[in-house]
């Protein structure tokens, strides 16, 4: 693991919110200011079981003195989210990354669509809060199966006609996607962090409308991408010239740490960011859940934990 960016940080209060879902308020243990961050950043938790999970920060950005995140005790847990519920404790310390954003916000776009699911509710209260406090228009959509499983409904009612509740169990089915982000201009920006099946769906509304500015996070990796790549490559190091063998069913980041490269990583799913790295020459395979599609097709930087090479070279910026 990559020691960069970290902070030491307290466990100063966890809340429930709504059920399987807590919040945690972090501290610096001595009251120092955090680095400062914009609505759709998340941090790292580095948990006591050895396990590192990303988490979209939720409070007040221009508070400075605390990050607050929403963690859901997930069904499919890998040990993350239960060792938060189960385990954490106030007055734990963690180490926690400093924050990172892949979901940045739009603050001029003349509307704004935010679509929340579930847990993905977290960025976008962040979103919601900005927008109110600036001013701009924007309308929100927050579906969850149940009234009950939802976080963040009091606050979010705040806001009043601008924001709409969708509960499968009381409207008897899952959102129409399509439908409800039908009627948009063409210059509005749409956001959507949720599970990834309601994404494949807002991405395939958002495109059968025509809609140019989508944005996504993921908080896992898309299942319908193989993580390591089949045949070998070569990686050249641009900053001392040097060769990485890459070989078949290897990930490029596992081949550059067993090279001696201290590269920052995290999640190893693709989905929080923190191994971007800059590509200088070669077509990356791109297998990740941060870039978008423009960016992918620019070829500048990549996910080294999941992607690989297209051909038989990538040049780095390492």
């Amino acid at each position: 693991m990559s020691a960069h960016k970290t902070l030491t940080m307290r466990v100063q209060a966890m809340r429930y919110e709504a059920r399987g879902i807590v919040s945690l308020e972090l501290q610096d243990p001595d009251g120092a200011t955090l680095p400062e961050y914009g609505p759709g950043a998340h941090i790292d938790l580095h948990l006591g079981n050895g396990l590192v999970r990303s988490y979209s920060l939720c409070g007040a950005p221009e508070v400075r003195d605390r990050y607050t995140v929403g963690v859901l005790q997930d069904r499919n847990s890998r040990g993350g989210s239960r060792y938060v519920h189960e385990q954490l404790r106030v007055g734990a310390t963690l180490t926690v990354s400093a924050p990172r954003n892949n979901f940045e916000l739009d603050e001029s776009a003349a509307h704004t669509v935010l679509v929340a699911g579930g847990i993905g509710v977290t960025p976008i209260v962040c979103m919601a809060r900005r927008l109110a406090e600036l001013g701009r228009s924007f309308t929100l959509l927050y579906c969850a199966r149940t009234r009950a499983e939802a976080a963040f409904v009091e606050s979010l009612s705040a806001y009043g006609d601008a924001v709409r509740f969708h509960f499968d169990d009381e409207a008897g089915a899952p959102p129409d996607m399509k439908a409800m982000l039908a009627g948009q201009d063409a210059q509005t920006h749409l956001y959507c962090c949720g599970p990834g099946p309601m994404l494949n769906a807002f991405e395939a509304a958002c495109e059968a409308h025509g809609y140019p500015n989508v944005h996504i996070e993921r908080f896992a990796a898309d299942p319908s991408t193989e993580s390591v790549q089949e045949g070998e490559y070569v990686v050249q190091l641009s900053r001392t010239g040097s060769l990485v063998k890459v070989p078949s069913g290897k990930s490029l980041l596992d081949a550059l740490l067993e090279a001696g490269l201290d590269v920052e990583h995290s999640c190893r799913e693709g989905v929080c960011g923190s191994c971007e790295t800059a590509v200088l020459e070669g077509c990356p395979d791109h297998r990740d859940s941060v870039l978008s599609n423009s960016e992918r097709a620019s070829n500048k930087t990549m996910m080294v934990c999941v992607s690989g090479c297209k051909g038989s070279r990538l040049v780095l910026d390492l």
